[in-house]
């Protein structure tokens, strides 16, 4: 089977992997659309190639397909089923495990990560768990469901943990494909959504996506303009999906008093100032990371139902073959997201 390999320093190649086959409570998936995600790029600009105990692994975290072959013990599924695949697995018997956040697991031995520490998505087929399989809708397409597997459905549990409405102006910083799905999301829930990058491109992609405003970041004064659009107020709820210093600083100055924050982007350092960022000012401060796989579901339920636009922000796919070159551009900051397909 085909597959994708990291050899570190931004080397990708394609190379023949051993072929697969599922053991006890494991399926075997076809992939049929794999998500490039930004925290791939660690691992792919890393010095040395994505390896476990001096084993090459297949990276991808972003996995959709159909089952194709079912191992032994395996109950719920069956051959012919389409699947997001939800990348993490733990010991499947701890409070987390059970309640689908296999990724808190407490049994630290038994933590497992596809595409880092297990093969991951960007090859032919993959061996998963059964527990780790979450029904793709009908009427959600194998690379909308690529996207739901860790970018949208991300956005999707952090506004829910804001609890936005229609009452809500809601901020978005980072308009990469967290902060695009949030933006769709967060305009399908109610809200009246701003978003925020220094990217005209991306920009025009979330204006597209039904922003009701957008701003240009580039000049750092982002809380201002913000307070400009609400009378002085600032927004009801920010969500920020950069990642960096300067924009959870500008997420919280950006957000009103009794108002709500939820940081999503991932690594670096952030220094806050308590007492005028947060305490006198009554805001609530919430961090999220990825979803359990009812809230992976959930969310592509909700896709399903509400007809959210998310194939629209898909803006490059790729077939096995061309994943290497794929990579090269999606490192180099295109914007939208990427997608590897097979027909």
């Amino acid at each position: 089977m085909r597959g994708v390999a990291f050899r570190g320093n931004s080397l990708a190649e394609v190379i023949d992997y051993p072929d697969i086959e599922p053991g006890p409570e494991q399926v075997l998936v076809k992939l049929r659309s794999s998500g490039l995600c930004g925290s791939d790029l660690r691992r792919y600009r890393g010095e040395t190639p994505n390896e476990n105990n001096g084993q090459l692994i297949r990276p991808g975290h972003e996995p959709c397909g159909e089952i194709v072959a079912l191992g032994p013990g395996v109950i719920g599924l069956q051959i012919g089923d389409r699947i997001i695949q939800h990348h993490y697995e733990g010991c499947r018997e701890c409070e987390y495990c059970l309640t689908g956040w296999q990724q808190l697991c407490e049994v630290a031995e038994k933590k497992e990560y596809y595409g880092g520490s297990m093969h991951g998505g960007h090859g032919d087929y993959m061996v998963v768990h059964q527990s780790t399989c979450v029904t793709l809708p009908d009427e959600v397409d194998y690379e909308v469901g690529a996207y739901l597997a860790c970018g949208a459905s991300t956005a999707f549990q952090a506004l829910k943990k804001l609890d936005v409405s229609g009452r809500d102006v809601l901020a978005v910083f980072g308009q990469g494909p967290v902060g695009l799905a949030a933006t769709m999301f967060g305009t399908e829930m109610g809200a009246r959504v701003i978003a925020v990058d220094i990217s005209q491109e991306r920009l025009g992609t979330a204006a597209d996506s039904g922003a009701w405003a957008t701003i240009d970041a580039s000049n750092g004064d982002a809380p201002e303009q913000i307070r400009e659009l609400t009378h002085g107020d600032g927004a009801d709820a920010s969500l920020e999906a950069a990642g960096l210093a300067e924009t959870r600083v500008a997420a919280v100055e950006s957000t009103r008093i009794f108002g709500r924050t939820c940081l999503v982007g991932e690594g670096g350092e952030v220094t806050f100032q308590p007492t005028p960022h947060i305490i006198h000012r009554h805001l609530t401060l919430l961090g999220s990371w990825t979803f359990s796989t009812f809230g992976l579901a959930e969310a592509a339920r909700y896709t399903a139902e509400r007809n959210v636009p998310l194939a629209s922000v898909i803006t490059s796919r790729s077939t096995i073959e061309e994943a290497p070159e794929a990579y090269r551009e999606f490192s180099s900051g295109a914007p939208g997201k990427f997608v590897i397909n097979w027909e």
